[in-house]
């Protein structure tokens, strides 16, 4: 089997919707999915100048056949250099075909170093990234726990106040302070307005599960919740709804005064208002603080996403 790999700028519709097919088959086969959030809106949506698109085909006879892998790079010009992420359809697996599609996504950046994620830390991941001369250098956990058992009240601190989100109004101050809090990580800290935006289209967008605390007017932190309805686009978390600790973010000038985890109590009650049966939520392996605190909110490890690196060829 000989592979067709296209480089794509903009995808086009049916494109787009043959990879989202793609990558639903692959959340089924893996219990996770091969996809971020940001690159699923990119296919939604489109719109990222700074993307490209690798579609890898099957090639028999040099006639193109069935669409067999997909890889998302984002070629923005940062010091880390360009990452990506890349899935192959079950059906075509153990044919080279990861390893080709690998290879070809490292040209695409060449001489850059190239950084990959891999949702879900699978056996056959970590051994493609070794073979292709990637090392592991980040981990990211996803944590899970019942919202049928006690969860405490959440206690604001003196002269906080708690409100829900309101669309066409808290947009710039909510980038504000998720700029100061996630200063540090700047996949989470660097969002824009645009970013923002289509998040509000997403069907799941609830402002009434979107929780802001304010100090004297002025916000102080937040605390978005978000809800996996069951269906195939999400069955890498289960076959059932599911409720997300989507983003808490705390003004650094209010750290320690035990507001993050008021906030992040708020959004547990809510989304157990929802009847939803558990909550999950995805935390930097390194952030020990932060896994204590959830820790200590009843929270277990469930698996581990991981980025890989390639120096590159410069």
């Amino acid at each position: 089997m000989t592979p067709d790999i296209e480089v794509a700028g903009p995808l086009t519709r049916p494109a787009a919707a043959a990879v989202l097919d793609l990558a639903s088959a692959a959340a089924t086969a893996d219990a996770v999915s091969p996809l971020s959030e940001h690159v699923l809106l990119h296919l939604r949506y489109g719109g990222d100048p700074q993307a490209r698109d690798l579609l890898l085909h099957t090639n028999r006879g040099g006639h193109r056949g069935d669409l067999a892998g997909y890889a998302h790079l984002d070629l923005a010009d940062t010091a880390e250099g360009p990452s990506g992420e890349l899935v192959i359809h079950p059906a075509h697996r153990r044919h080279g075909l990861g390893l080709a599609l690998t290879q070809a996504a490292l040209a695409a950046a060449a001489p850059r170093p190239l950084r990959v994620w891999a949702h879900g830390d699978l056996p056959a991941a970590a051994a493609l990234a070794r073979r292709a001369g990637f090392e592991r250098i980040r981990a990211l956990w996803t944590m899970r726990r019942a919202l049928d058992t006690p969860l405490d009240a959440p206690r604001l601190p003196a002269g906080v106040t708690l409100r829900t989100f309101t669309v066409g109004a808290d947009e710039q101050a909510w980038l504000d302070v998720n700029r100061k809090a996630f200063a540090s990580h700047p996949e989470q800290g660097g969002w824009t307005m645009a970013d923002l935006a289509l998040r509000e289209q997403e069907p799941w967008f609830d402002p009434a599960g979107f929780f802001l605390a304010e100090r004297a007017g002025q916000l102080a932190g937040f605390h978005w919740t978000k809800i996996h309805q069951a269906g195939p686009e999400d069955s890498g978390h289960g076959p059932g709804a599911i409720g997300e600790v989507y983003v808490v973010g705390v003004d650094p000038g209010e750290q320690g005064s035990g507001l993050g985890r008021a906030l992040t109590l708020a959004g547990l009650h809510y989304l157990r208002s929802r009847g939803l049966p558990e909550v999950m939520l995805y935390v930097d392996e390194a952030n020990r603080p932060a896994i204590r605190l959830y820790e200590s909110l009843g929270f277990t490890h469930w698996h581990t996403d991981v980025m890989y690196r390639h120096p590159g060829s410069g």
